[in-house]
């Protein structure tokens, strides 16, 4: 039976997680969390007792981090499952402590960019997903129509492409289209997310081939993302319209971000881990798993990345988890698929850089988690604090591991981060209260898909 509280019935907190080290929105502090019906109820003196009948967890010394969120991911399914899954995606997210992701619209078959084809994934993705999952639509040339039913059908935002996507099925948008769907995402209030590279640009730059990383790096000049980023800014001011920049590389775009922030322009932007941990200088002739679209750059524009997300520019770190089969990654940087697969390893890489460069855990649960969570409106995502879902990463910060790729959960196991010792060993992972994740055992799927929040 619940106990009275001011006259209201409760349930009873049916489990408690003690550390000395619990990470919340108000700093890092030994507590005791309690759990009812897969909510955070308190957050209590780490010495607290437990109440009758709940179940205790105490992590001793390993940090309590609220559960990542992941707001772009490519699970690739149905349509192209020899790539990736949502059976194989989630598992990989939970054993790398993120417990929410929000699937792209493109690469799977059909690509969200109808109502239908929402129903068709959701359906595909529900006996699958191991953690919560969420899904963005597309905006592709001839779907302005379709856009606000996606979004009354519960998409968290809508994704477009201003340069070729590299799959026939979504193509680009031209000025025109873009902002013919950013009006019509205006009017119903909805998010607009951009992979903002400038075709012109783009067409002008020398094309790769080969295996040398320079030749492929030089066919993506940061001018092409400086020059659409200002051209979205432009078109969001005119349209009052919220807008967000997908994984940005290059550090000269900071300054117009900053500006156009501090005009009260909505816009956000991301980065991702590959860019704030691997640099242009260290990558081999022919090693394709470090292909990506946007490219790495080099050293001293990871460093600006880095104090970009510092003082705020950049809001958040998400993965772009974008995967394909081993035949795909040829060391030709030509004809290589461009993706980066890290799902599992955002939380390490990140915490091992942000450690060297003076960040906290506190920074990384706001970069990982929170910001992403609130980004696409899941408020009950994202923080220790209660209200918000039971969901968190067991981290004991200082242990190391050596990436071997034979380990990761993704479908194909191919990571840049293959051979690297990284910082941060995740030693469970929770979702609304239940243990997904014990030190690499994973349960079977629990997963819930979500909505966009009213």
């Amino acid at each position: 039976m619940g106990t009275a509280r001011g006259g209201v019935r409760v349930s009873e907190i049916d489990l408690v997680l003690r550390s000395t080290r619990v990470v919340t929105p108000r700093g890092t502090r030994a507590a005791t969390v309690t759990v009812r019906d897969g909510k955070i109820a308190e957050l209590l003196p780490h010495d607290a007792p437990a109440p009758a009948g709940a179940r205790v967890e105490d992590f001793g010394d390993d940090v309590l981090l609220p559960g990542l969120v992941d707001t772009h991911v490519h699970v690739n399914d149905p349509g192209r499952t020899e790539w990736e899954g949502f059976w194989t995606a989630t598992r990989a997210a939970a054993a790398g402590g993120v417990t929410t992701l929000v699937d792209m619209p493109l690469n799977s078959l059909p690509p969200t960019t109808t109502e239908a084809n929402l129903h068709t994934k959701r359906e595909v993705a529900r006996p699958k997903a191991h953690i919560d999952v969420g899904f963005w639509g597309g905006a592709v040339p001839g779907n302005v129509k379709d856009l606000r039913p996606l979004h009354d059908a519960g998409v968290l935002g809508f994704k477009c492409f201003l340069s070729p996507s590299g799959v026939d099925e979504f193509p680009q948008l031209d000025q025109e289209q873009l902002a013919a769907a950013l009006g019509e995402i205006a009017g119903f209030g909805g998010l607009l997310i951009v992979h903002a590279e400038d075709p012109d640009h783009l067409e002008a730059a020398p094309q790769p081939h080969g295996p040398e990383y320079a030749g492929f790096l030089a066919s993506r000049p940061r001018a092409s993302e400086n020059e659409a980023i200002a051209g979205l800014i432009a078109l969001a001011r005119r349209l009052e319209a919220r807008v967000h920049v997908l994984h940005l590389s290059s550090s000269d775009a900071l300054p117009l971000l900053a500006a156009a922030k501090d005009e009260g322009v909505r816009i956000t932007v991301e980065t991702c881990p590959h860019f704030l941990t691997l640099t242009a200088e260290e990558i081999p002739d022919g090693a394709t798993e470090f292909k990506c679209c946007p490219p790495i750059r080099e050293a001293a524009n990871q460093d600006a990345l880095w104090q970009g997300l510092a003082d705020g520019t950049i809001d958040c770190v998400v993965s772009d988890h974008s995967p394909s089969t081993a035949d795909l990654k040829t060391p030709d940087f030509g004809t290589a698929w461009g993706g980066i697969s890290s799902l599992q390893l955002g939380l390490p890489a990140i915490w091992t850089a942000a450690r060297e460069r003076g960040h906290t855990l506190e920074d990384v649960a706001r970069w990982m988690a929170t910001a992403p969570a609130a980004l696409v409106g899941l408020h009950h995502k994202g923080a220790i604090e209660p209200g918000r879902d039971a969901d968190f990463a067991v981290l004991d910060p200082d242990a190391t591991f050596t990436v071997d790729p034979a380990g990761l959960q993704h479908r194909n196991k191919i990571t840049a981060y293959a051979g690297r010792t990284l910082h941060g060993v995740v030693r469970s992972t929770w979702l609304r209260g239940r243990r997904i994740n014990d030190g690499g055992t994973l349960t079977e799927p629990s997963g819930e898909l979500l909505d966009r929040q009213p």
